[in-house]
């Protein structure tokens, strides 16, 4: 539907008020088709906070819209800094462990809101919170206030981790 939908609401060109619709369907346009409108900064902004799981997970749309993000955010290495996780936004969830690892904590509070995690992903998840160096600090200094926050994480979470945390 939202694909159909972008072929009639581009039909003239693309309009002026495109970031007057929902922003799930810029998940149809590319950067470059948004450009007329706005930076692809602002583009890849208002993609995260688009429900991504509009596309399935894996597929070379969501791999594309992920790279071209990176390219236009020009992250030269792996590592992923706390105001790029903030415009990447729900696309946080598609980054593949090295970036987890490489971005430290910066990721963490963006990776609790995805709806699930590949094998790599939390394996890194899990190497970041066991170390301790993340805003979150050690599983052992952790009270309630941090587990709502790492809510989404809790799963990924092994009996190490588990049993570090304060009853």
């Amino acid at each position: 539907q939202l694909s159909c939908l972008v072929k009639m609401v581009t039909l003239h060109g693309i309009p002026k008020d495109l970031d007057s619709y929902p922003k799930e369907l810029l998940l149809f346009l590319s950067p470059s088709d948004y450009a007329a409108t706005g930076s692809c900064v602002q583009y890849f902004a208002n993609i995260g906070e688009a429900n991504v799981d509009v596309l399935q997970k894996e597929s070379f749309q969501r791999k594309q819209l992920l790279l071209e993000a990176l390219a236009c955010l020009k992250i030269p290495d792996m590592q992923v800094s706390e105001e790029n996780a903030e415009i990447l936004g729900h696309l946080v969830c598609d980054l593949g462990g090295e970036y987890i690892r490489s971005s430290g904590g910066n990721l963490l509070k963006y990776l609790s809101q995805c709806e699930s995690f590949l094998p790599d992903q939390e394996e890194a998840i899990r190497s970041v919170i066991s170390s301790g160096n993340t805003t979150f600090g050690p599983p052992e200094a952790w009270s309630a206030f941090t587990l709502k926050k790492l809510t989404g994480l809790i799963p990924v979470f092994d009996h190490n981790i588990l049993q570090k945390i304060p009853k």
